[in-house]
């Protein structure tokens, strides 16, 4: 085994492709599958099975693609310490649900960091695809949302693959809505209000189950739905349409500017924020000085005494 094998089932894996892998990696595909089914052999087990919709990871390559990976960043750590004499590159791969406050952090651990070097990856990312980045530690951290609803789908799921949940804060829902809207004058608002506007809702692709929606009360009857895929345009029509969404009550001006408001939705739900971790794989400092961040951040919330 060697650390080239590694490297290319890692690409391959996060290509789901051995003809994309081959073009990143500027290896003949048969040069690449060849390597592949030399460390099969050399392993005594199946690491991928290849079907005409791509390649999936057998039980035992799950496994393996875990320790291949800390093996791949132990690697580089040891290259850039000895090998080139300089400081190890600080790497954090983060992937979370959309949450201003998130972001806000992020940027708070960025700036107190102050590395020379440093390798971050945050992705705004649908539900399923949250739990995939830290299953298969794409991620060291999602962040995501339970509530009655969706928690015992979404608690199996993380026991399944090794994932543990840590809450952040407890809330009731609010909606999000543009400043300008008649909704945004209300000092509460019920789902009566809601009939006669927009609901807008982040689009979560193949993995459509209401278990998996961002936002809560999803099976809720709304006779105008609008799905997006990114903060940016569903602010835009919360501005543009009147449109609403259901979250946390958590807004950020510096972020978000003043052009959306939260209001508290008159619902008997809560919502439990939190962070998913891999079991297995002890956190770097890195992101354990983001999840201070997280903490600080949502702190300063609970002390504006924002509904918690």
């Amino acid at each position: 085994m060697t650390i080239q094998q590694l490297k290319y089932f890692i690409e391959i894996v996060n290509c789901r492709s051995i003809n994309k892998a081959s073009e990143r990696l500027f290896v003949a595909q048969p040069s690449l599958s060849n390597a592949l089914k030399v460390l099969e052999n050399e392993l005594g087990i199946s690491l991928i099975n290849r079907t005409k919709h791509g390649i999936f990871l057998t039980q035992n390559g799950r496994e393996f693609l875990g320790y291949a990976r800390q093996v791949i960043e132990q690697t580089s750590l040891l290259e850039s310490r000895f090998l080139h004499k300089k400081a190890p590159r600080k790497i954090l791969s983060i992937s979370m649900q959309h949450y201003a406050f998130a972001i806000n952090a992020f940027v708070s651990m960025v700036k107190k960091s102050d590395y020379d070097e440093y390798d971050y990856t945050l992705r705004e990312a649908r539900t399923f695809e949250i739990i995939e980045d830290v299953k298969y530690h794409r991620s060291e951290i999602g962040i995501l949302f339970l509530s009655e609803f969706n928690r015992n789908v979404l608690e199996k799921t993380f026991r399944e693959n090794d994932l543990t949940f840590h809450s952040l804060f407890e809330t009731k829902p609010h909606i999000f809505t543009g400043a300008s809207s008649p909704l945004a004058k209300k000092e509460y608002i019920t789902l009566d209000d809601l009939k006669d506007y927009p609901r807008l809702s982040f689009e979560q692709g193949d993995y459509n189950s209401f278990y998996f929606s961002e936002e809560l009360l999803s099976t809720e009857f709304s006779k105008m739905d609008i799905k997006v895929g990114d903060r940016a345009t569903i602010f835009n029509l919360m501005i543009g349409l009147n449109g609403y969404t259901i979250s946390t009550g958590i807004v950020n001006a510096d972020l978000n500017g003043d052009n959306i408001i939260a209001v508290p939705l008159h619902v008997d739900a809560k919502i439990e924020v939190g962070y998913i971790a891999n079991e297995n794989i002890k956190l770097t400092d890195q992101a354990v000085q983001y999840i201070d961040e997280l903490k600080n951040e949502v702190s300063q919330y609970v002390k504006l005494d924002l509904k918690f």
